[in-house]
């Protein structure tokens, strides 16, 4: 049954397509040619009337003309100057085949209107350089009265070649209105016979085919309904054994439901281990981080400064040449570049300034130090004597800011980096900003998953995370990245 189905619509949706695509791509022809030409009309009609327009202007500007170098009173008060410009431009628009007024119309020129407009041209621009020396104030009066003999004998010529372009384009236009109709009747005289056709070769054998399908439909009735007797009896056994199904099922679904309870309460406590295990790891790196700071301080710290005194002590002994001086001067300075390396690399480990003058002085240290080592534009805003923080705290921030600007000063490129703090008694926000190249973001990790102590973004996501803060990271290609986190101070210990 499914195969007569399909056979029929098949047959009926390929003879009906076929029949409403050729009605429709002739009626649509018949659409597109009259509203080509309907258009084009518009556009015939604008341009004969700016072409007899044409005729008008030039006896307006000879009358304008003789009356200025007689010296009599005009009641027109137009412009002599801009009556010549537009009867100056429409002249070349209509020329060139494109006619700009309120829209721009396209000038549908034949071969003999361009050889028209060829012939005019000199006499137009023989008009047009008279009416030029006359609406010159320098000319004198001779010159011009000169330049009105020359306008008045070709004005004639001038006049009467419009007038056969004028004529000839009306002549055009009426031509391609004709060329319409014939078109028009062509296309009427197509859909009748497609019409004719289509009843003949399509139509009239799908109502065959139709009669046919329906007798086979009618023979399958009875088998049909025997089907459907069976189909009944199948039913009442199936409704019967849906009912133990559907107790099973109730018992499967509370199963399911222990399970995924069982499954969340085993996930929460591996998410809090390794939350415990993260905070951990990171308060051991920043102990361990400490205690290297403070060996380097006090010890290799005190050996080089007692080294440097020793060798300051040398430097008033008399040297045998000057070469020896002068390496024992390059040792005394790689001794004094070594004292600056070391307390940099200590103080980069574990800045002493963050335990005595808390979180905004040393952001503000840390844009100057980067500045100075980088060359590149450090700004920090923000409150210096803010409220302080604890401890964990304001190590986490700082770190997030120093592996920031790590960041930034290594993969941007960037000319200018900002750092701002704002503190209030409830909340803390802390972003990093650069103009560097930016860089396509990786969808954020969720809540949900595991912390990771890692290098670059996951190593400030974890620190956030510890933090209770939110971190948020935003960047697009060639505006710059932002590094925002926010931490709420009313749950925190301060």
């Amino acid at each position: 049954m499914n195969q007569l189905d399909q056979q029929v619509a098949r047959r009926l949706t390929r003879f009906y397509v076929m029949a409403l695509t050729v009605i429709a791509v002739l009626l649509l022809s018949g659409l597109l040619f009259i509203r080509h030409t309907i258009s084009t009309h518009y556009d015939d009609s604008r341009v004969v009337n700016v072409a007899g327009r044409q005729r008008m202007l030039s006896q307006r500007l000879t009358k304008l003309a003789l009356l200025r170098i007689e010296g009599l009173e005009t009641a027109d008060s137009v412009s002599f100057d801009s009556l010549l410009h537009s009867w100056s431009r429409s002249h070349i628009q209509l020329r060139n085949g494109t006619l700009r007024m309120e829209k721009v119309y396209t000038v549908r020129k034949s071969g003999r209107l361009d050889s028209m407009f060829t012939h005019i041209e000199p006499v137009f621009q023989s008009i047009y350089k008279g009416f030029t020396r006359i609406d010159n104030p320098q000319t004198t009066l001779t010159k011009k009265k000169d330049a009105l003999r020359i306008i008045l004998r070709d004005e004639f010529s001038f006049l009467q070649q419009m007038n056969d372009i004028v004529f000839q384009f009306d002549t055009e236009s009426f031509g391609r209105v004709k060329q319409l109709e014939r078109i028009e009747w062509i296309l009427t005289i197509a859909t009748l016979l497609t019409l004719l056709i289509e009843g003949l070769f399509i139509f009239r054998p799908v109502v065959n085919h139709t009669k046919n399908v329906i007798r086979r439909l009618a023979r399958s009735e009875k088998a049909l309904q025997l089907a459907n007797n069976h189909m009944e009896i199948t039913n009442r056994e199936l409704e019967a054994t849906n009912q133990n199904l559907a107790a099973s099922n109730h018992k499967l679904v509370d199963t399911q439901r222990e399970l995924l309870h069982t499954t969340e309460e085993k996930y929460q406590l591996q998410l809090a281990e390794d939350t415990v295990r993260s905070a951990a790891l990171l308060e051991g790196q920043e102990e361990e981080r400490r205690r290297f700071a403070r060996e380097l301080h006090d010890g290799i710290g005190q050996m080089l400064t007692g080294l440097k005194l020793h060798a300051e002590k040398l430097k008033s002994m008399s040297f045998a040449d000057e070469k020896q001086r002068l390496r024992f001067a390059e040792l005394c300075d790689l001794i004094a570049d070594t004292i600056q390396t070391t307390r940099q690399v200590s103080y980069n480990l574990m800045p002493s300034t963050l335990s005595d003058f808390g979180l905004g002085p040393t952001l503000h240290l840390l844009a100057d130090q980067t500045s100075r080592s980088t060359g590149i534009k450090v700004i920090f805003t923000g409150p210096r004597e803010a409220k302080r923080l604890s401890p964990a705290m304001e190590i986490g921030l700082y770190r997030i800011a120093q592996e920031a600007l790590h960041n930034a000063v290594k993969y941007a490129n960037a000319q200018t980096l900002t750092i701002n703090l704002q503190q209030n008694a409830y909340k803390l926000l802390l972003s990093i900003e650069d103009d560097g190249k930016g860089f396509v973001m990786n969808p954020s990790p969720t809540n949900e998953k595991p912390l990771s102590v890692v290098n670059g973004l996951d190593n400030m996501r974890t620190r956030t995370r510890l933090l209770n803060g939110e971190l948020t990271i935003t960047s697009k290609l060639k505006k710059g990245t932002k590094v925002r986190v926010s931490v709420s101070l009313s749950d925190s210990s301060q």
